[in-house]
């Protein structure tokens, strides 16, 4: 048990790193259309997904039906989480974006509750609207903010990510295995992507296509990372440990993209990263006090 947690959280920091490094590479890529984009990122790692299922030697499985309709839900659920991601990644700084995104955690709790029946406590409940006043500081709701669609856009795919991410948890305790999830979900994404694709495709320079490949080979890595996280312990023992990415994006960013986040941006940062260590620790409790009554 212990074991298989080390491994979770191993698997959801590598994750962190690479969807930040995908943040950074889809920022890169220029004023592209948001949907060919999508398309690119999923088609090649589409190419990854059917490479790894053949060397590993996985079947195409999915079991009985339920599994079929939770894993159409989490394809769909993923897609407009990054569409909505990808949009504000165009419009906004890359660690604002990426912490919009980072609400899915707290989604997933939400989300957990209403679909696969787990407990939602009072304080849960609490922490879930702190965070969701500390996205407020992120968006600046106000109408002269040039950013609030975007941030909007932003806050619902973290929404999509949620609903995705609940559905791998429910997958992986019903035995489909991490490289169909993100097979399904790569192929299911660019063909939802295609015609928007056809109708708005923009040439792209060779920098930009690089860009486009960097970004589908870090999100395929960190799509086979987070399935393995949350194929190995609950999301709310592991999900405090996303958050790593924000670490990671604001470096890239400063980096590579000379952006820095507002004052009122880093104190939306500090509530959300405090409910999710608050979430983490009130978990780890509850651990202790039940194995204290076995």
């Amino acid at each position: 048990m212990v074991k298989s947690k080390y491994k979770a959280v191993f698997y959801i920091v590598l994750s962190a790193f690479c969807f930040a490094l995908m943040g950074l590479f889809v920022s890169a890529s220029g004023d592209l259309p948001t949907m060919q984009k999508v398309f690119f990122r999923n088609f090649f790692a589409l190419f990854i997904a059917i490479v790894s299922l053949k060397k590993s030697g996985t079947k195409f499985e999915i079991g009985d039906k339920k599994n079929h309709a939770v894993l159409f839900v989490r394809a769909f659920g993923g897609t407009i989480g990054m569409v909505g991601n990808f949009y504000a990644l165009g419009k906004m700084n890359l660690s604002d974006a990426l912490m919009l995104n980072k609400m899915s955690p707290f989604f997933v709790i939400v989300f957990s509750f209403i679909f696969l029946k787990e407990k939602l406590t009072p304080f849960q409940a609490l922490t879930v609207a702190g965070a969701f006043i500390g996205s407020l500081f992120i968006i600046k709701p106000s109408f002269s903010n040039v950013e609030l669609f975007p941030a909007i856009c932003g806050f619902l795919g973290g929404m999509g990510a949620g609903l995705a991410y609940t559905c791998v948890r429910y997958l992986g305790q019903h035995g489909v295995k991490g490289p169909v999830i993100v097979a399904y979900f790569s192929a299911f994404s660019s063909l939802f992507a295609l015609p928007f694709l056809i109708i708005q495709y923009k040439p792209m320079t060779l920098v930009q296509f690089l860009m486009l490949l960097g970004a589908g080979v870090s999100a395929a890595g960190g799509q086979f990372s987070i399935t393995a996280a949350y194929s190995h312990a609950p999301a709310k023992e592991i999900s405090v440990y996303d958050y790593s990415q924000l670490i990671f994006s604001t470096i890239l960013g400063v980096i590579f993209l000379n952006q820095f986040p507002d004052k009122w941006s880093f104190v939306g940062y500090v509530i959300i990263i405090t409910m999710a260590v608050l979430v983490f620790v009130y978990n780890n409790f509850l651990h202790v006090e039940n194995e204290k009554k076995q």
